[in-house]
């Protein structure tokens, strides 16, 4: 770990070097990018310097320990070499995690796709509870939600739903959610109290800048709609659903959340083009999963990611086989405990890969 450290501070100080270069100081798009690659290295450099001298104070603090004979000095120096190992081991922590290169959409806004699996209504049922979980849990940490696209079945489930969630950081809480979803549990519809089985899969997508996937209008089949359910009426005499077909896909949405035409188009585009994203990005992944044995949040949607199970209070991540046995506030979106483990795990094996290099 520390040849790779080594490495990156060398690269720094090139930087730093190209920074007070004449040349560079006149193009104010390469100092732009410069500084930019000199903050994103800043934190790690300055560990491991601070790291460095830590090196060099601990090994004269047990030097002097070694050769002193008053009892109160090498007192003294025991209780500096204890603290100087511990800001070590710190530090190592805190590098180990800074080596690891950082999700750029990890501050981007969310798309949440959630889609009845199998178990009939049971299934749209489940879509349902985990929606209002993860507006709780959004709800928790001060994001914004809304539904944006919504298929309603008639016992209080979702076919469908798309849930936009908005604060910084919502992708990188969010993105380990993605995959199938398993219930078990006692319908309220079944009389012989037989237990269950349905699924949901869950699609994580960030809103993405207009640089990375573009849309040709050309390329795009826009239709006003009127609009159905609450506000229909009023909203009917201006058709203002936007229907959206992207043709080389056949990507389809539907939006009419928003008072205006106007405005469900460009909604309605921006899942369009996060839709795109993630389909690219699947693409480009598929390759590098193949050869990884542990796929921490790959939103893999073949895969069970996650079952929830009633009778026991418990649900389990089998990603990572950790288990919490209070159902009842998981459900209401605490799911914080989950996702701080999938972290530490993807870190974990990101820094592995890294050290085999």
């Amino acid at each position: 770990m520390l040849e790779k450290i080594a490495q990156v501070v060398t690269h720094y100080e090139e930087v730093e070097r190209q920074l007070s270069d004449p040349l560079v100081l006149a193009d104010h798009v390469k100092l732009t990018e410069l500084a930019q690659e000199r903050a994103e290295m800043q934190p790690l450099v300055a560990a491991y310097r601070r790291y460095q001298q830590v090196e060099v104070e601990l090994q004269e603090a047990q030097e002097f320990a070694e050769r002193e004979e008053e009892a109160e000095m090498i007192a003294l120096a025991k209780e500096e070499i204890d603290e100087l190992i511990a800001e070590q081991e710190t530090l190592e922590k805190k590098m180990r995690s800074l080596l690891v290169p950082k999700d750029r959409r990890d501050s981007k806004n969310v798309f949440v796709e959630i889609r009845a699996g199998a178990g009939g209504d049971e299934g749209g049922i489940f879509a349902a509870d985990l929606t209002r979980m993860y507006i709780r849990y959004a709800e928790g940490r001060g994001w914004s939600t809304q539904i944006i696209e919504e298929s309603r079945t008639g016992v209080g489930g979702y076919n469908k739903v798309v849930l936009m969630v908005k604060g910084r950081g919502a992708y990188s809480r969010f993105k380990f959610e993605s995959g199938v979803h398993r219930v078990q549990r006692v319908p309220a519809t079944e009389s012989q109290g037989r237990i269950h089985t349905s699924t949901a899969t869950v699609a994580v997508m960030p809103e993405i800048d207009d640089v990375e996937i573009t849309l040709d209008d050309r390329d795009l089949e826009i239709t006003a709609e009127f609009s159905s359910g609450p506000g229909g009426q009023h909203m009917q005499k201006n058709a203002t659903a936007a229907r959206i077909v992207h043709k080389p896909s056949g990507l389809m949405v539907k939006i009419q959340t928003e008072r205006s035409l106007s405005q469900n188009k460009q909604l309605g585009k921006a899942i369009i083009q996060a839709r795109l994203q993630e389909q690219e990005e699947a693409k480009q992944n598929a390759a590098v999963a193949a050869d990884r044995k542990e796929q921490v949040g790959s939103g893999d949607r073949s895969e069970k990611i996650r079952t929830y199970n009633y009778p026991q209070g418990r649900v389990t991540d089998h990603r990572i086989g950790y288990s919490n046995y209070n159902l009842p506030a998981v459900i209401d979106g605490d799911i914080d405990p989950f996702i701080d483990a999938l972290t530490v795990a993807d870190e974990a094996a990101k820094l592995a890969a890294i050290e085999n290099q």
